[in-house]
C-alpha cells in the first residue's frame, strides 16, 4: 500500500478499528477514511452504496461488527446474526462493485467447533457443532469468510480473512453485562478495590482456558497480512499461548491491587472449554506477537482509569 492510498477502516472507533488506525498513522499513511455509526449506518445497503460511490476507497479493513460477551451473545441472538450479516454483506459486495484493491475481513476464534482439537488449526472450520451461546455471531462470521472466498473465486477479488483470538486493550468495552471476560474482570476488580469489598464473584468454574492478544499486536498483524498475504485461506492471529480463567483472574487481581478473595459461581456457564489458536501459519509467514499479557494488562488498566476519569469529568 502506498502512503497516500485511500484506506477505509470500518469500525474505527472500536478496539480493533482504532488500533488499526493508530498502526496506519504510525506507518505514515495519510489518507484514512472513517465514518461513525451516526454518519454511516453500515446495516443500510443504500447508505453503504452511496458511501463507496463517493469515497472510492482502495483498501478496506472490515473491523465493524456487533460484539459482546456470553450474556450479550445469548440474549440478542437475532440482532447478532442479522446486524453482522448486514454489515459484512454490504461492505464486501460494495468493495467488489467499487473495484477495491484489497479487503481484510476480521472474524473471531468462535467460528471454530466447540469441541475441535486444540490448538485450533485453520482447517478445522466447519468440522463440528458450534458453541451454542454464540452460535449466531459465529455463523455470521463464517458467512463472511465464505463470502470473501466466493468473491475471490468468482470475481478474482483480493479479499482475505483473519481470525483473531480473544482481544483486549485500548478502547475496550467495560459494560458490566455485555463485555468480554477480560475487561469485565478489570472493572469488577477495580470496583471491588475501590469499595473495599472482601470477595469478587466470577461466572463459571474458572477452569476454561483462553488465549489473549493485545489489540495493538492484532493491528500490527493485520497490517503485515495486508502487505504480505494474498491467498484464499483464512489466517489465525494470536499468541499461541493460553491460561485458565482462574489464572487470568489472579493476574488481573494483582495488576489492580485487589487484596480480597475470588469466588467462582459454578451455576453459571463456562462457555467453550478451551480456545487456543494454532498460529504456526502466521509464524511461518514471518509475524509474531510482541506484547506479553502482564505488560498488556498494565497498559489496558491505565486506559481503563483514563476512561473512568473522562466519564467523571463529562
Amino acid at each position: 500500500m502506498k502512503k497516500n492510498a485511500k484506506i477505509y477502516i470500518a469500525g474505527h472507533r472500536g478496539m480493533v478499528g482504532s488500533a488499526i488506525y493508530r498502526k496506519l498513522e504510525r506507518e505514515g499513511f495519510n489518507n484514512i477514511i472513517t465514518k461513525t455509526s451516526q454518519e454511516l449506518d453500515l446495516r443500510n445497503q443504500l447508505s453503504v452504496v452511496e458511501f463507496f460511490d463517493q469515497e472510492k476507497p482502495e483498501y478496506v479493513f472490515l473491523a465493524a461488527a456487533k460484539v459482546g460477551g456470553i450474556v450479550a451473545n445469548n440474549t440478542y441472538r437475532a440482532d447478532f446474526l442479522y446486524e453482522n450479516l448486514a454489515i459484512q454483506n454490504n461492505i464486501i459486495h460494495q468493495s467488489y462493485l467499487s473495484n477495491v484493491n484489497k479487503l481484510m475481513f476480521l472474524g473471531s476464534s468462535c467460528i471454530y467447533p466447540k469441541l475441535a482439537p486444540q490448538p485450533l488449526k485453520e482447517e478445522y472450520l466447519l468440522t463440528g457443532l458450534l458453541e451454542e451461546t454464540n452460535e449466531p455471531y459465529a455463523i455470521a462470521k463464517i458467512a463472511g469468510i465464505k463470502m470473501c472466498e466466493a468473491y475471490r473465486s468468482q470475481y478474482g477479488c483480493n479479499f482475505i480473512s483473519a481470525m483473531p483470538t480473544n482481544l483486549y486493550g485500548y478502547n475496550d468495552n467495560y459494560h458490566p453485562e455485555n463485555s468480554h471476560v477480560l475487561p469485565a474482570l478489570i472493572r469488577k476488580f477495580h470496583e471491588a478495590k475501590n469499595n473495599n469489598m472482601d470477595v469478587v464473584e466470577i461466572w463459571g468454574s474458572g477452569m476454561p482456558m483462553r488465549e489473549f492478544l493485545f489489540a495493538d499486536d492484532l493491528a500490527d498483524a493485520c497490517f503485515f497480512l495486508m502487505e504480505n498475504y494474498n491467498e484464499a485461506g483464512l489466517v489465525n492471529i494470536g499468541t499461541g499461548e493460553d491460561l485458565t480463567i482462574r489464572e487470568l483472574a489472579l493476574t488481573i487481581k494483582n495488576t489492580i491491587g485487589f487484596n480480597g478473595d475470588i469466588k467462582f459461581d459454578t451455576t453459571k456457564p463456562d462457555g467453550t472449554p478451551r480456545k487456543l489458536m494454532d498460529v504456526s501459519k502466521l509464524h511461518s509467514l514471518g509475524w509474531k506477537h510482541q506484547i506479553d499479557l502482564r505488560s498488556g494488562l498494565q497498559l489496558t488498566y491505565s486506559d481503563y482509569l483514563s476512561h473512568i476519569a473522562m466519564m467523571k469529568s463529562a
